[in-house]
Parts: structure tokens; C-alpha cells; sequence
């Protein structure tokens, strides 16, 4: 079990805070172990824009058919949505830090920045904070986004708004893409995908999810 130490100023000198990278409950199936349907889903993924299978759907290729249905709305929100690419990586975002999803965050964060969302506000959705100097499609989607996630729904104002300026099939599309990732973080935080190649966490744990110790406490880890 790996181990990753953080100080928080927050905390006092003699209290350290650490959180455990737990086993992957999940993790790649070798092709010899696979049923034919899995080895069927599996070419599928492979021969599609994602190139191989990596993170999220070695777990989905438990369940064959789920992962072909999958597999098929992951490529329409990824590659094929209409919506704003910027629009579609910062609502990915904002689900990755709202189930703490280490894996979809560190994917979707170069994706977000190269299309155009500024770092100021990558980070403030980061750090759980409402970004300042947002684009008017940027305040809009953050608004329909949080109050969805918060709320299981949106007021008519926040949905009047949304509709003027992304229209109904928009809306559609953005509640797909939060539905989509949603799911992703569901399953990875279950069966505790790892980050590819090793990388560390690029999200801190929320203050609810912090296990703080004293020296000498035994280790009580933080489910990534």
C-alpha cells in the first residue's frame, strides 16, 4: 500500500495528515483470462478512438454488454458532442471534483486547458472554490452544474438560462456529459481505478475527507 504525507497548515505541528492509495479491486484482465465477450467488447474499445483500454473500463469489462453501451456514449461525449469542447472538459471537471475522482480530473485537465479554460479557473474548481472572471458560457454551465449536483435538479431561472444560451439539445448534451462522467466516478471509486503510469493525485482530498493523525495513531486511509 502506497503512501502519499501532506502537511495542512490548518493543522496543528504535531498533527500530520495522510491519506492511502488502497489496491485496485479491479485491475486489468489478462487477454488469456478473458471471455470471448470480453475479448469481443474489448477489440471494439481498441479499434475505437480511445485506441486500447485504460482506466475506467477495465473494471466496466466486467459486465460485457454494459461496456459495449458504454463504450458507445463515452465516444459521443468525448469526441462527437456538438457542445463547446471548453464547455464539455470544464463540466467533466466539475464532476471529477465533486466525487473526488482522481482519474477523470488528471485526464481531463490538459484536454480543459487546451481548450481554452484558464487555469485560474481549473484551479478554483479545483479547490472546490467558484472561479472568478468566468466567460458568460463558463458562469452559466458552472451555475447549472453546481446547483444540479447540489440540488438533484435546477430552478427555472438557472434552467431559462441555460436553455437561452446552450438550447435544449445543449442541455441534453451537458446532462449527458455529467451522467457520463458521473458514472465513471461511481465505478473508479469503487473499484479504485488507478492513475495511468503511477501518477500521484492531483486532487486534494475535500476538509470532510481528511483523516488527520496524531504520532504514533495508526493509519485510517483516505478511499481516493
Amino acid at each position: 500500500m502506497a503512501l502519499n504525507e501532506k502537511s495542512s497548515a490548518a493543522s496543528s505541528p504535531t498533527r500530520e495528515m495522510r491519506y492511502a492509495v488502497l489496491p485496485d479491486r479491479m485491475p486489468p484482465i489478462p487477454i488469456e483470462k478473458m471471455t470471448d465477450a470480453q475479448k469481443k467488447i474489448a477489440a471494439e474499445i481498441a479499434a475505437g478512438p480511445r485506441g486500447k483500454v485504460e482506466g475506467p473500463y477495465w473494471p466496466i469489462l466486467r459486465s460485457p454488454e454494459f461496456a459495449s453501451h458504454m463504450q458507445k456514449v463515452g465516444a459521443y461525449v468525448r469526441y462527437d458532442c456538438p457542445l463547446d469542447r471548453k464547455i464539455n472538459q470544464m463540466a467533466a471537471l466539475m464532476v471529477a471534483r465533486s466525487w473526488t475522482q482522481q482519474f477523470v480530473w488528471d485526464v481531463h485537465i490538459l484536454q480543459a486547458l487546451e481548450a481554452g479554460l484558464k487555469p485560474a479557473i481549473a484551479e478554483a474548481i479545483a479547490e472546490g472554490r467558484r472561479p472568478a472572471g468566468m466567460a458568460e458560457d463558463e458562469e452559466i454551465l458552472y451555475d447549472f452544474v453546481t446547483e444540479l449536483l447540489a440540488n438533484k435538479s435546477v430552478s427555472d431561472p438557472t434552467y431559462a438560462r441555460t436553455v437561452a444560451k446552450f438550447g435544449e439539445p445543449g442541455i441534453i448534451d451537458i446532462l449527458g456529459i455529467i451522467g457520463y462522467h458521473m458514472t465513471l466516478a461511481l465505478i473508479m471509486n469503487v473499484s479504485r481505478a488507478p492513475l495511468l503510469e503511477g501518477r500521484s493525485f492531483p486532487l486534494e482530498p475535500t476538509p470532510s475527507q481528511l483523516r488527520f493523525l496524531t504520532p504514533g495513531a495508526a493509519l485510517r486511509g483516505w478511499r481516493g
